[in-house]
């Protein structure tokens, strides 16, 4: 077959590879005509626009789509109402004196300590409450290791309603002594102020266990059930990001598989049509060429040994590839006969001989 008459027969294979309806031309009828002579068929003509055709499986594919999860909330609290009655805005006022933790405290500082202490009772008694702070920090000053004047300072913010500054008093005094009853009977009502229902809870519970108090213990019960909610609602959104995290995982996993089984679906495919790659051509020539139907022509040539002997040599598949991307590359293996017996054999079944 002259070169270039193949060339055009390749060109032509690819535009009916590309487009079937071209095979529905008035013009090609001769050619249809013998395609089905020779046991062909062709595939039916297009029916619907191209527009059609490119929306329909559009919407098979959104049909497809399993139905989305129910939206998250936006956050934890999203869906949680607790009744916050009585809680307050947080103190910003600048951290009170705390003392110097590494003086040395005499036994005089211990007692002038001791009198500040006493006057602050007493203006607290007479509702002096600025004033009682300033006489508890000049008793800290004197003596910073002592960790009821602490809680007592703590005990007066709580009144003046500043309840950061009282936690910063009641976590000093807890350093210094771990067992102070008082201390998280303050600390669990600062933490009421600002609605930390579960830090409330716990301080006032460890309060009362520590040394039983009715006030303690009246602001626990108050405090208890709006904590063990927040905690119930927790371990809500805890279950649910687990089970979303198992989710995800699962569908990872069915991904994994269904592109694991199509992947063993096309090789199968691959080999049931005749094994390697052929100019693109899926598993060689599988029933004929695109768009023109089964051709027993081909079929025998497929199992011609040669043929076969053929395809499992990767100079020639090499130099067959090249062809086919680009007809014209023919004429660098004119002078090799392995190639040219490869393409001799299969353009003698075009009704003519190279």
């Amino acid at each position: 077959m002259d070169p270039q008459k193949l060339t055009e027969l390749r060109t032509f294979v690819q535009l009916c590879k590309q487009n079937s309806a071209i095979l529905h031309s008035e013009d090609l009828t001769f050619f249809r005509d013998w395609i089905e002579s020779m046991g062909g068929t062709i595939p039916p003509a297009p029916c619907k626009t191209p527009t059609e055709t490119t929306d329909e499986p559009k919407a098979e594919e959104k049909a497809e789509e399993p139905p989305k999860p129910p939206p998250e909330p936006e956050s934890e609290e999203s869906d949680l109402e607790i009744d916050n009655e009585g809680v307050i805005e947080p103190d910003s006022d600048e951290p009170q004196a705390m003392g110097d933790e590494n003086v040395e405290v005499t036994e005089e500082m211990m007692d002038q300590a001791n009198e500040k202490k006493m006057e602050a009772i007493h203006a607290l008694s007479e509702g002096e409450l600025a004033k009682a702070i300033d006489l508890f920090t000049e008793a800290i000053k004197l003596n910073p290791h002592l960790a009821i004047l602490y809680a007592k300072r703590a005990s007066v913010f709580v009144k003046m309603q500043k309840p950061n500054a009282a936690i910063r008093d009641c976590d000093r005094a807890i350093q210094i002594n771990p067992d102070s009853a008082q201390t998280y009977k303050w600390r669990g009502k600062a933490h009421r102020l600002l609605g930390h229902w579960e830090e409330a809870a716990h301080d006032l519970a460890l309060a009362c266990k520590l040394d039983y108090d009715e006030e303690a213990s009246a602001m626990l019960k108050e405090v208890q059930p709006r904590a063990q909610r927040i905690a119930e609602h927790r371990r809500k959104y805890e279950r649910k990001r687990e089970e979303k995290e198992i989710r995800e995982r699962m569908e990872r996993v069915k991904k994994a598989r269904e592109e694991h089984e199509r992947a063993q679906r096309e090789e199968e495919a691959r080999r049931q049509t005749g094994g390697p790659q052929f100019g693109g051509f899926p598993g060689g020539f599988p029933g004929g060429m695109p768009g023109m139907g089964s051709m027993p022509g081909l079929n025998e040539i497929l199992s011609d040994p040669e043929v076969l002997a053929a395809m499992q040599d990767p100079e020639v598949m090499a130099a067959f590839q090249d062809v086919a991307q680009n007809p014209a590359n023919m004429s660098k293996y004119q002078n090799n006969p392995k190639v040219m017996s490869l393409i001799g054999k299969l353009s003698s079944k075009f009704g003519s001989q190279p």
